[in-house]
Protein backbone atom coordinates (compact mmCIF):
# COMPACT_ATOMS: atom_id res chain seq x y z
CA UNK A 1 0.00 0.00 0.00
CA UNK A 2 1.37 3.40 -1.00
CA UNK A 3 1.45 6.36 1.35
CA UNK A 4 -0.05 8.56 -1.39
CA UNK A 5 -3.19 6.39 -1.46
CA UNK A 6 -3.52 6.33 2.32
CA UNK A 7 -3.08 10.09 2.59
CA UNK A 8 -5.62 10.66 -0.20
CA UNK A 9 -8.14 8.60 1.77
CA UNK A 10 -7.24 10.57 4.91
CA UNK A 11 -7.97 13.86 3.13
CA UNK A 12 -11.60 12.97 2.53
CA UNK A 13 -11.85 11.12 5.84
CA UNK A 14 -11.24 14.42 7.62
CA UNK A 15 -14.14 15.90 5.69
CA UNK A 16 -16.28 12.99 6.89
CA UNK A 17 -15.18 13.60 10.48
CA UNK A 18 -16.23 17.24 10.09
CA UNK A 19 -19.68 16.08 8.97
CA UNK A 20 -19.98 13.90 12.10
CA UNK A 21 -19.07 16.82 14.37
CA UNK A 22 -21.50 19.14 12.58
CA UNK A 23 -24.19 16.48 12.95
CA UNK A 24 -23.56 16.50 16.68
CA UNK A 25 -24.06 20.29 16.73
CA UNK A 26 -27.36 19.89 14.89
CA UNK A 27 -28.85 16.90 16.72
CA UNK A 28 -27.15 17.27 20.13
CA UNK A 29 -27.11 13.52 20.74
CA UNK A 30 -24.24 12.19 22.82
CA UNK A 31 -23.99 9.05 20.71
CA UNK A 32 -23.28 11.21 17.64
CA UNK A 33 -20.61 13.12 19.55
CA UNK A 34 -18.95 9.90 20.68
CA UNK A 35 -19.11 8.57 17.13
CA UNK A 36 -17.47 11.76 15.85
CA UNK A 37 -14.72 11.50 18.47
CA UNK A 38 -14.11 7.82 17.70
CA UNK A 39 -13.99 8.50 13.95
CA UNK A 40 -11.48 11.31 14.59
CA UNK A 41 -9.27 8.93 16.57
CA UNK A 42 -9.43 6.30 13.82
CA UNK A 43 -8.51 8.84 11.14
CA UNK A 44 -5.61 10.11 13.27
CA UNK A 45 -4.34 6.51 13.41
CA UNK A 46 -4.78 6.12 9.64
CA UNK A 47 -3.03 9.45 9.14
CA UNK A 48 -0.17 8.16 11.29
CA UNK A 49 0.07 5.06 9.09
CA UNK A 50 0.29 7.27 5.99
CA UNK A 51 3.14 9.31 7.49
CA UNK A 52 5.03 6.18 8.56
CA UNK A 53 4.57 4.62 5.12
CA UNK A 54 6.04 7.72 3.48
CA UNK A 55 8.98 7.52 5.89
CA UNK A 56 9.48 3.86 4.93
CA UNK A 57 9.26 4.67 1.23
CA UNK A 58 11.99 7.30 1.57
CA UNK A 59 14.34 4.60 2.85
CA UNK A 60 13.33 2.29 0.01
CA UNK A 61 14.33 5.05 -2.43
CA UNK A 62 17.71 5.36 -0.73
CA UNK A 63 16.91 8.82 0.62
CA UNK A 64 15.97 7.88 4.17
CA UNK A 65 14.65 10.82 6.14
CA UNK A 66 11.64 11.74 8.26
CA UNK A 67 8.74 13.10 6.15
CA UNK A 68 9.04 16.62 7.54
CA UNK A 69 11.34 18.34 5.07
CA UNK A 70 9.20 20.27 2.55
CA UNK A 71 5.89 22.11 2.24
CA UNK A 72 3.86 19.02 1.33
CA UNK A 73 5.22 16.94 4.20
CA UNK A 74 4.85 19.76 6.71
CA UNK A 75 1.22 20.29 5.69
CA UNK A 76 0.53 16.57 6.09
CA UNK A 77 2.13 16.56 9.52
CA UNK A 78 0.42 19.82 10.47
CA UNK A 79 -3.00 18.37 9.62
CA UNK A 80 -2.21 15.37 11.81
CA UNK A 81 -0.99 17.57 14.67
CA UNK A 82 -4.11 19.76 14.68
CA UNK A 83 -6.43 16.83 15.33
CA UNK A 84 -4.03 15.03 17.67
CA UNK A 85 -3.74 18.14 19.86
CA UNK A 86 -7.49 18.79 19.73
CA UNK A 87 -8.37 15.23 20.78
CA UNK A 88 -6.18 15.56 23.89
CA UNK A 89 -8.26 18.54 24.98
CA UNK A 90 -11.53 17.00 23.86
CA UNK A 91 -10.97 13.99 26.09
CA UNK A 92 -10.00 16.27 28.96
CA UNK A 93 -13.08 18.53 28.72
CA UNK A 94 -15.50 15.89 27.37
CA UNK A 95 -17.04 18.32 24.89
CA UNK A 96 -17.60 17.50 21.24
CA UNK A 97 -19.08 20.76 19.99
CA UNK A 98 -15.76 22.26 18.89
CA UNK A 99 -14.52 19.30 16.87
CA UNK A 100 -15.66 20.53 13.47
CA UNK A 101 -13.08 23.38 13.65
CA UNK A 102 -9.85 21.33 13.80
CA UNK A 103 -11.25 18.56 11.58
CA UNK A 104 -12.11 21.12 8.89
CA UNK A 105 -8.68 22.74 9.26
CA UNK A 106 -7.08 19.31 8.84
CA UNK A 107 -9.18 18.66 5.74
CA UNK A 108 -8.24 22.03 4.21
CA UNK A 109 -4.53 21.48 4.93
CA UNK A 110 -4.60 18.01 3.39
CA UNK A 111 -6.64 19.19 0.40
CA UNK A 112 -4.22 22.02 -0.26
CA UNK A 113 -1.24 19.68 0.08
CA UNK A 114 -2.80 17.07 -2.22
CA UNK A 115 -4.36 19.18 -4.96
CA UNK A 116 -2.41 22.44 -5.20
CA UNK A 117 -0.39 22.57 -8.45
CA UNK A 118 2.27 24.61 -6.64
CA UNK A 119 3.17 21.81 -4.24
CA UNK A 120 5.46 18.93 -5.19
CA UNK A 121 4.44 15.79 -3.27
CA UNK A 122 7.37 13.66 -4.43
CA UNK A 123 9.85 12.31 -1.87
CA UNK A 124 13.00 14.35 -2.36
CA UNK A 125 16.57 14.16 -1.01
CA UNK A 126 17.43 16.47 1.86
CA UNK A 127 19.51 19.52 1.18
CA UNK A 128 22.69 19.64 3.32
CA UNK A 129 21.25 22.08 5.88
CA UNK A 130 18.42 19.66 6.68
CA UNK A 131 20.64 16.63 7.27
CA UNK A 132 20.49 16.85 11.03
CA UNK A 133 18.88 14.98 13.90
CA UNK A 134 17.45 18.35 14.97
CA UNK A 135 15.05 18.28 12.01
CA UNK A 136 12.53 16.00 13.72
CA UNK A 137 12.68 17.78 17.09
CA UNK A 138 12.37 21.26 15.60
CA UNK A 139 9.55 20.57 13.16
CA UNK A 140 7.47 18.46 15.56
CA UNK A 141 7.66 20.97 18.42
CA UNK A 142 6.90 23.96 16.18
CA UNK A 143 3.94 22.25 14.56
CA UNK A 144 2.48 21.14 17.87
CA UNK A 145 2.50 24.83 18.77
CA UNK A 146 1.01 25.86 15.42
CA UNK A 147 -1.66 23.17 15.72
CA UNK A 148 -2.72 24.41 19.15
CA UNK A 149 -2.88 27.99 17.87
CA UNK A 150 -5.02 26.82 14.95
CA UNK A 151 -7.54 25.30 17.37
CA UNK A 152 -7.38 28.46 19.48
CA UNK A 153 -8.12 30.56 16.39
CA UNK A 154 -11.33 28.64 15.72
CA UNK A 155 -12.42 28.84 19.36
CA UNK A 156 -11.64 32.57 19.41
CA UNK A 157 -13.75 33.23 16.31
CA UNK A 158 -16.67 31.38 17.91
CA UNK A 159 -16.17 33.34 21.15
CA UNK A 160 -16.21 36.69 19.33
CA UNK A 161 -19.31 35.81 17.30
CA UNK A 162 -21.11 34.47 20.34
CA UNK A 163 -20.20 37.58 22.33
CA UNK A 164 -21.31 39.94 19.58
CA UNK A 165 -24.50 38.04 18.74
CA UNK A 166 -25.74 36.49 22.01
CA UNK A 167 -29.20 35.77 20.63
CA UNK A 168 -28.00 33.93 17.53
CA UNK A 169 -28.01 30.17 16.97
CA UNK A 170 -24.40 30.09 18.24
CA UNK A 171 -25.66 30.53 21.78
CA UNK A 172 -27.58 27.28 21.63
CA UNK A 173 -25.03 25.01 19.95
CA UNK A 174 -21.73 26.02 21.56
CA UNK A 175 -20.45 25.99 25.12
CA UNK A 176 -20.97 28.98 27.38
CA UNK A 177 -18.52 31.87 27.13
CA UNK A 178 -16.72 30.99 30.35
CA UNK A 179 -16.02 27.43 29.16
CA UNK A 180 -14.85 28.69 25.77
CA UNK A 181 -12.53 31.20 27.44
CA UNK A 182 -11.00 28.57 29.73
CA UNK A 183 -10.55 26.12 26.85
CA UNK A 184 -8.92 28.84 24.78
CA UNK A 185 -6.51 29.79 27.55
CA UNK A 186 -5.43 26.20 28.12
CA UNK A 187 -4.84 25.53 24.43
CA UNK A 188 -2.83 28.76 24.05
CA UNK A 189 -0.61 27.80 27.00
CA UNK A 190 -0.06 24.38 25.43
CA UNK A 191 0.86 25.92 22.07
CA UNK A 192 3.11 28.55 23.63
CA UNK A 193 5.11 25.89 25.46
CA UNK A 194 5.72 23.88 22.29
CA UNK A 195 6.52 26.93 20.16
CA UNK A 196 9.08 28.01 22.77
CA UNK A 197 10.74 24.60 22.59
CA UNK A 198 10.55 24.76 18.80
CA UNK A 199 12.38 28.11 18.68
CA UNK A 200 15.05 26.81 21.07
CA UNK A 201 15.65 23.64 19.06
CA UNK A 202 15.71 25.73 15.88
CA UNK A 203 18.38 28.00 17.36
CA UNK A 204 20.55 25.04 18.34
CA UNK A 205 20.08 23.52 14.88
CA UNK A 206 20.91 26.85 13.20
CA UNK A 207 24.15 27.05 15.14
CA UNK A 208 25.21 23.59 14.01
CA UNK A 209 24.15 24.21 10.39
CA UNK A 210 25.10 27.85 9.83
CA UNK A 211 27.40 28.70 12.76
CA UNK A 212 25.00 31.13 14.43
CA UNK A 213 22.12 30.66 16.88
CA UNK A 214 20.17 33.56 15.38
CA UNK A 215 20.54 35.24 11.99
CA UNK A 216 17.38 37.39 11.82
CA UNK A 217 16.25 35.34 8.87
CA UNK A 218 12.62 36.23 7.93
CA UNK A 219 11.34 32.90 9.24
CA UNK A 220 13.19 33.39 12.53
CA UNK A 221 11.98 36.96 12.83
CA UNK A 222 8.33 36.07 12.24
CA UNK A 223 8.59 33.09 14.58
CA UNK A 224 9.76 35.52 17.24
CA UNK A 225 6.92 37.93 16.43
CA UNK A 226 4.43 35.07 16.76
CA UNK A 227 5.99 34.05 20.09
CA UNK A 228 5.79 37.64 21.36
CA UNK A 229 2.12 37.96 20.42
CA UNK A 230 1.16 34.83 22.35
CA UNK A 231 3.45 35.81 25.22
CA UNK A 232 1.52 39.09 25.34
CA UNK A 233 -1.77 37.15 25.42
CA UNK A 234 -0.66 35.09 28.42
CA UNK A 235 0.90 38.11 30.14
CA UNK A 236 -2.22 40.24 29.69
CA UNK A 237 -4.41 37.49 31.08
CA UNK A 238 -2.28 36.73 34.14
CA UNK A 239 -1.04 40.24 35.01
CA UNK A 240 -3.66 42.60 33.58
CA UNK A 241 -6.51 40.13 34.19
CA UNK A 242 -7.69 40.34 30.59
CA UNK A 243 -10.37 37.82 29.82
CA UNK A 244 -12.68 36.72 27.08
CA UNK A 245 -13.12 39.07 24.15
CA UNK A 246 -9.73 40.80 24.23
CA UNK A 247 -7.87 37.50 24.60
CA UNK A 248 -9.88 36.08 21.69
CA UNK A 249 -9.01 39.05 19.45
CA UNK A 250 -5.31 38.73 20.34
CA UNK A 251 -5.47 35.01 19.61
CA UNK A 252 -6.95 35.67 16.16
CA UNK A 253 -4.15 38.17 15.48
CA UNK A 254 -1.61 35.65 16.72
CA UNK A 255 -2.82 33.01 14.28
CA UNK A 256 -2.48 35.57 11.50
CA UNK A 257 1.19 35.75 12.47
CA UNK A 258 1.37 31.94 12.42
CA UNK A 259 0.00 31.85 8.87
CA UNK A 260 2.41 34.51 7.70
CA UNK A 261 5.32 32.73 9.37
CA UNK A 262 4.39 29.51 7.60
CA UNK A 263 3.04 30.67 4.22
CA UNK A 264 3.90 34.36 3.82
CA UNK A 265 7.59 34.03 4.58
CA UNK A 266 7.88 31.00 2.29
CA UNK A 267 6.23 32.61 -0.73
CA UNK A 268 6.88 36.33 -0.30
CA UNK A 269 10.28 36.59 1.41
CA UNK A 270 13.61 34.94 0.77
CA UNK A 271 16.02 33.63 3.35
CA UNK A 272 17.71 30.61 4.84
CA UNK A 273 14.35 28.83 5.06
CA UNK A 274 13.35 29.33 1.42
CA UNK A 275 13.76 25.58 0.79
CA UNK A 276 10.43 25.06 2.54
CA UNK A 277 8.40 26.38 -0.38
CA UNK A 278 8.29 23.12 -2.34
Amino acid sequence: MKSSFVLSVVTFAWLGVSVFYISYLVFKRSVVGKLASLSALLVVLLHTVGILLRWKESYELGIGHAPLSNLYESLVFGAWAIMAVYLIFEWRYRQYNLGFIPSMLSFLAMAYASFSPDIDSRIQPLIPALKSNWLIAHVITCFLGYAAFGVSFGVSVIYVLKKKYPDSFLSSIFADLKSLEEFNYQIIMFGFLWLTIGIITGAVWANSAWGSYWSWDPKETWSLITWLVYAAVLHARSVRNWRGFRVAIMSIAGFGCVLFTYFGVNFLLSGLHSYATK
